[in-house]
């Protein structure tokens, strides 16, 4: 096949949903499919590349940041990008698109099939979808909302990565049938059987909703003080970095670190515990990090973090600061737990994750859509 790919973040920008298309996109390419993805561009990267087999198509943008777009940047990438598709028309040689983000790729794609007839695909990935994240782009979402159910309504199939967020889909459009499909993660990428320094590590960008503010209340009251990692970028990096000091804990700020980064890679490969305290997600690709690179993990047990790891983690309430203190005293205590829930997370990776196995569930997903070639575009 030939898959045309549209998103606004691609390596080296954006946070986990930017991992996630490149591993797909990668992973299709390998599969024997011609791959072509247009994404945003900033100073510093070609206009043009190749990563790996897949064909990579920058357009500029008003992007200041490599980790995060804001909304007025989000509607100027729509713009440059519907200009640059209708010029390139890239969809003439596809057989297939696939979109990433409702918003705002799904507008993009919206706008094509009005104006050219393009079918498509849209992956939803959290933020794009109302109510999941109701403390950023909530005005957007209750603009847009009537824009947004057109999208959705557009596209031939709806994906999502969980079924927390397919239910969040169909509450805002009830009409939907979203496919879960997860997300997938190189299984060649992690050496789990590292010798770990105990000390915990979260990887994720610093948001309130990220719950990090909670994991140095609990680090406070631990029986054993240990080091902390935390990597990402965000707003609440300031208040973050006050409320340790203030509290006395041994925590490093690492910022933000590219993926390919080897830091990046080392914390995950010869850390102990991995703690990722959120109060909403879909599908975290840094769960999926942690758990090939085979580390003990403590995550909420009332967000997307549950479906992902299964039982091959500790869960606590969300906001549950003494659950959290007590699962990561649990944790440093016992050795033995942190082996055994570190080979299961792992062999739970292997098992669902890979993207092998992701990658082969959308060539059959896409295959259905194109057997559906005879059904008439939607308006």
């Amino acid at each position: 096949m030939n898959i045309l790919i549209l998103c606004y973040e691609y390596p080296p920008l954006g946070g986990g949903g930017s991992r996630v298309v490149a591993g797909l996109a990668r992973a299709l390419a390998e599969a024997g499919h011609a791959v072509t993805i247009y994404t945003s561009r900033m100073p510093g990267l070609p206009a043009e590349a190749f990563d790996g087999a897949v064909r990579v198509r920058r357009v500029r943008t008003w992007r200041r940041r490599a980790d995060r777009s804001n909304a007025p940047e989000l509607l100027v990438y729509a713009a440059a990008m519907l200009v640059a598709v209708l010029r390139d028309r890239p969809d003439r040689a596809a057989d297939l698109a696939h979109v990433h983000f409702l918003l705002p790729d799904g507008l993009v794609a919206w706008l094509m099939r009005r104006l050219t007839g393009l079918r498509f695909i849209a992956t939803a990935h959290g933020s794009d979808v109302p109510g999941y994240n109701p403390h950023r782009f909530r005005l957007a979402h209750r603009l847009l909302a009537p824009l947004w159910r057109r999208i959705v309504a557009s596209a031939d199939r709806i994906v999502c990565a969980s079924m927390g967020l397919r239910d969040s889909i169909v509450r805002a459009a009830p009409e939907a049938a979203p496919v879960v499909i997860p997300n997938g993660l190189d299984e060649a990428r992690f050496s789990p059987d590292q010798p770990r320094r105990l000390a915990l590590l979260s990887v994720t960008r610093l948001f309130e909703r990220k719950g990090l503010h909670h994991l140095l209340d609990a680090a406070a009251g631990l029986r054993r003080p240990v080091p902390i990692d935390i990597v990402g970028a965000g707003p609440q990096r300031a208040a973050l970095e006050a409320q340790a000091a203030r509290l006395g804990l041994p925590v490093t700020f690492h910022g933000w670190l590219d993926n390919d980064d080897q830091k990046l890679r080392d914390l995950l490969e010869k850390t102990a515990i991995f703690v990722l305290p959120s109060s909403a997600e879909n599908f975290p690709v840094s769960l999926l990090e942690a758990m090939a690179a085979g580390m003990a993990i403590v995550t909420t047990a009332d967000t997307g973090c549950a479906e992902v790891v299964g039982d091959a983690a500790l869960l606590v309430p969300s906001g549950d600061v003494p659950a959290l203190g007590a699962a990561l005293d649990r944790l440093i205590g016992d050795p033995a737990l942190r082996a055994r829930l570190g080979a299961r997370a792992r062999r739970h990776f292997e098992r669902a994750f890979t993207w092998t196995t992701v990658a082969a569930t959308h060539e059959r997903l896409y295959r259905q859509v194109l057997a559906e070639r005879a059904k008439p575009a939607d308006a």
